[in-house]
């Protein structure tokens, strides 16, 4: 039986994001690169994280807690993003814990289309107040 993939779109990983993660394929939409960036994370798949991310924004080092736990994720929102776009935005909440403290990373990720690849450009964080 084949494993669920992580995005928690139900489908199995290898016919959801499993292309992608093992670069069989390039998401099509902006929320498809959304969901296997979250897959990335859910695994441990920190070059395709680094792949997939913006050069300009881009961090030169990624470091992934291997005390985090994904929980889940839920799309709240997109706009643009499709197959005929070369820009757009998903809205998602994304659920982990860390050392039995439960965390919510709820943002507005904004993503590129360059020569057919999307990018995640950066994000920013709805209803969180400015310091």
């Amino acid at each position: 039986m084949d494993e669920t993939c992580p995005c928690g779109s139900g489908a199995a990983r290898d016919s959801c994001c499993g292309p992608y993660l093992d670069g069989d394929a390039v998401a099509p939409t902006a929320e498809t690169l959304m969901r296997s960036r979250y897959s990335a994370f859910v695994e441990g798949h920190r070059e395709y994280l680094l792949r997939t991310w913006a050069e300009e924004t881009r961090p030169e080092v990624l470091d992934l807690d291997s005390g985090q736990r994904w929980l889940g994720l839920s799309i709240r929102a997109t706009s643009a993003g499709g197959m005929a776009d070369d820009v757009g935005e998903v809205e998602f909440v994304a659920r982990s814990r860390v050392e039995g403290r439960g965390q919510r990373l709820h943002e507005r990720s904004r993503f590129r289309r360059v020569n057919g690849q999307w990018f995640y450009v950066d994000g920013t964080f709805p209803g969180k107040r400015p310091a």
